[in-house]
């Protein structure tokens, strides 16, 4: 036993067992060889974005299948309201739905899209929406301007999946006002 514990071989006998332990431990750890995307509830951002915005405030009427909802922000400036939804798709791809009454609304507009040229116009559920395309980030973008605030859908989705998120928007309903406890 005492050769197996010095000099060369008992380096090298010492390696080959922490070697042998590691294996070990990798062949026993359970592995995931897929990505996971963080699924998150945003149905309290969605309701304290109706109840505290001057506009209608829009959102899918359902997840669409194979989506995941992964990002929710919503943040109130003053009066400005502005609530940011994000998707992963079906593709792995990312899309977002921005609103906001931020004035001015083209700003809005132009800092979402990442770009302020307008490359077409595309017709979903009977309402026209600007196409805006920023090839250097690969960000499609497809923006509505109200006369009260700004919806701007984007990311690297493609236009097919911008275009099923964009129509699956409808009105959110104003929550019930709640009675003040006396």
């Amino acid at each position: 036993m005492g050769r197996l514990t010095q000099g060369l071989y008992g380096y090298a006998f010492a390696l080959f067992v922490c070697l042998a332990a590691v294996g070990l431990f990798l062949l026993v750890t359970p592995q995931s060889r897929t990505g996971h995307v963080p699924r998150i509830d945003y149905s309290i951002d969605q309701a304290n974005a109706a109840r505290t915005a001057s506009y209608q405030v829009e959102a899918p009427r359902q997840v669409l299948p194979k989506w995941v909802p992964n990002s929710s922000s919503l943040t109130q400036t003053g009066s400005t309201v502005s609530w940011r939804l994000g998707f992963a798709t079906e593709k792995e791809m990312h899309a977002l739905v921005a609103q906001s009454d931020e004035q001015p609304q083209a700003g809005f507009a132009d800092r979402m899209a990442n770009t302020d040229k307008v490359s077409g116009t595309r017709q979903i559920n009977g309402v026209a929406w600007q196409e805006r395309f920023r090839s250097d980030k690969d960000q499609r973008s497809l923006v509505r301007i109200l006369p009260d605030h700004t919806v701007v859908v984007t990311g690297s989705a493609d236009w097919q999946e911008l275009s099923a998120l964009a129509g699956s928007l409808s009105p959110v309903p104003r929550p019930a006002a709640t009675p003040a406890a006396g």
